[in-house]
């Protein structure tokens, strides 16, 4: 995610403070990793670097300055930008678990059994993700069917890779 598009974007609502942004910020996407104040005011200070933001207003007080940010016309551009470009897709060709299946065969260690150990460490937190999405709102729920889907897609992977485990081994030992 970047987090500065993210920032710009929050801003074409209206003019906010750091601390109004990094709560805004956490609220919608920071449930498992919220913002740290200094990584918001460094990508402010780095927007407004670059021309993407400015400086709406400055309240003075008994603690430091509190500035408030507004969007320039180039940041909805870069962000209008930024929203049409689709992401690239992650085809994990060469994915450590691939890595430590071989490495165990080469070793002579069980591989099977290091399919197994994933296998319910995925089933784990399968587990986790589904009772977080029963309990959770709509981006909740929307955010644990993406990990899902994608832990879903890995565990076919396991079963795949448990089934040829014996064509991977003489693969790998020709």
């Amino acid at each position: 995610m970047s987090i500065g598009h993210t920032l710009l974007a929050l801003l074409e609502s209206g003019p906010r403070h750091g601390y109004d942004l990094k709560r805004t910020f956490d609220e919608h996407f920071g449930h498992d990793r919220p913002l740290h104040y200094g990584q918001v005011y460094a990508t402010m200070s780095r927007l407004l670097k670059n021309g993407l933001v400015e400086v709406d207003g400055i309240e003075h007080g008994g603690g430091p300055d509190r500035k408030r940010y507004a969007i320039t016309d180039a940041g909805i551009t870069d962000v209008a930008q930024w929203l049409a470009q689709p992401e690239k897709p992650e085809p994990y060709l060469q994915s450590t678990l691939y890595t430590k299946v071989v490495l165990a065969l080469l070793t002579g260690r069980d591989a099977g059994d290091l399919l197994d150990a994933q296998r319910s460490e995925h089933l784990r937190l399968m587990r986790d993700l589904t009772q977080r999405k029963r309990d959770g709102d709509l981006a909740d729920q929307l955010i644990c069917d993406h990990a899902l889907f994608h832990l879903e897609a890995d565990l076919r992977w396991l079963e795949l890779t448990a089934a040829r485990l014996d064509q991977l081994a003489k693969a790998v030992r020709a």
